[in-house]
């Protein structure tokens, strides 16, 4: 019966478990089995433990996440500064750009529709000066050419036209305004222009050689038409002509010269180039010769003459004058007189160009004796 009982608990007696995390070893598992009130008083430690060590996983990877972040930002910090000194340089550029600047420009100013006949004769300017202000990127891209002031002349008579200058009259750019205009206003001085005749002046320059003298000037056409204002046509005389030049001539001086304008606006109808003609002739002058002798020609009875001397005077070129010699070339003819007492006018031979003007006295007493002359040999 003993033996039967012994092998009835062995039958019942539960199989053993293998030993691992889930299943501790037999004999400790009888050993550490709790009981339930102690197992009921381990379970909130249990719990804190577990969230000690999540939190000091949770420090380990911020304190790993950290030290991987200086790192790289101590890697990267020239780079950093780059971006940041970028960043910092296109704020300024931005920035600066949308402040407000001035600038100045010479605009160009056209003249437009002025009616037909009329002409501005004044001095009117090509530029006006403007000053506009706005953001430095906008007035970069400002082109004075396109900012051309165009005023309209349609309608305007003699006399003056003031056109008054506005800033409103430059199509600038939104953002932008024109501040300042120089000048604030322009004046036109308007005319009709015209038409007249006017004469050739020659313009001659130097002198003809010395014992010459200028006869006579023409030129070829004598007159030429005049175009411009009224007024100034009717301040205009003559029309002058290039230097026609003389210096040292002795003879007639023929040159093809220009024409040049009276004026500023006035021009010139028809050819500009005329023939001029100078007449160059001798300086014709009288030279008085005292105390020539009177000689007797054509007889040959001696002969009294009384006065013996006389004083004459002849004209002609200047030149042939100086150097003119009348000694023995004033004389009276006795062509045909018999002996006794004459009066007989005075003559002088006298060369081709000059003449006698006078002679003093006209006539002189010749007496004529019945002697001859002797001969020679």
């Amino acid at each position: 019966m003993a033996e039967s009982a012994e092998h009835d608990v062995t039958a019942e007696s539960p199989q053993r478990p293998q030993d691992g995390p889930d299943h501790p070893p037999h004999g400790a598992a009888a050993q550490d089995a709790p009981r339930p009130e102690r197992a009921e008083a381990a379970a909130p430690r249990s719990l804190a433990t577990d969230m000690r060590g999540l939190f000091v996983r949770e420090r380990q990877v911020v304190s790993r996440l950290s030290a991987l972040l200086v790192q790289r930002a101590r890697r990267d910090f020239g780079l950093r500064v780059i971006a940041l000194l970028l960043a910092i340089g296109l704020w300024a550029f931005v920035n600066a750009g949308q402040r407000g600047a001035l600038v100045t420009l010479r605009v160009p100013v056209g003249y437009r529709l002025l009616p037909a006949g009329m002409v501005i004769v004044n001095q009117h300017p090509d530029f006006v000066q403007i000053e506009v202000r706005g953001p430095r990127t906008l007035l970069s891209l400002l082109d004075p050419d396109r900012l051309m002031l165009r005023l309209d002349l349609a309608g305007v008579g003699v006399g003056q036209a003031v056109f008054k200058i506005g800033p409103d009259m430059f199509n600038v750019p939104r953002q932008t305004d024109v501040t300042r205009v120089s000048p604030s206003e322009i004046v036109l001085d308007i005319d009709r222009i015209a038409e007249r005749q006017s004469p050739i002046h020659l313009n001659l320059r130097g002198k003809p050689a010395a014992g010459y003298r200028i006869t006579s000037v023409k030129a070829i056409p004598s007159e030429v038409t005049l175009r411009g204002p009224s007024r100034y046509l009717a301040q205009i005389d003559r029309v002058q002509s290039a230097p026609v030049d003389l210096t040292d001539a002795k003879s007639d001086v023929m040159q093809m010269v220009d024409l040049r304008a009276p004026r500023e606006g006035v021009k010139i109808e028809g050819p500009t180039t005329i023939e001029a003609l100078v007449a160059i002739g001798a300086v014709i002058a009288n030279r008085e010769f005292h105390g020539l002798t009177v000689g007797v020609r054509d007889t040959d009875h001696k002969v009294k003459v009384d006065p013996q001397r006389v004083s004459v005077t002849v004209r002609g070129p200047l030149n042939q004058l100086s150097k003119l010699d009348l000694h023995g070339a004033v004389y009276v003819s006795a062509d045909g007189a018999q002996p006794g007492a004459h009066r007989l006018a005075v003559q002088v031979a006298l060369p081709d160009g000059i003449e006698l003007v006078r002679a003093s006295p006209e006539n002189v007493k010749v007496l004529i004796y019945r002697a001859r002359r002797a001969t020679s040999g």
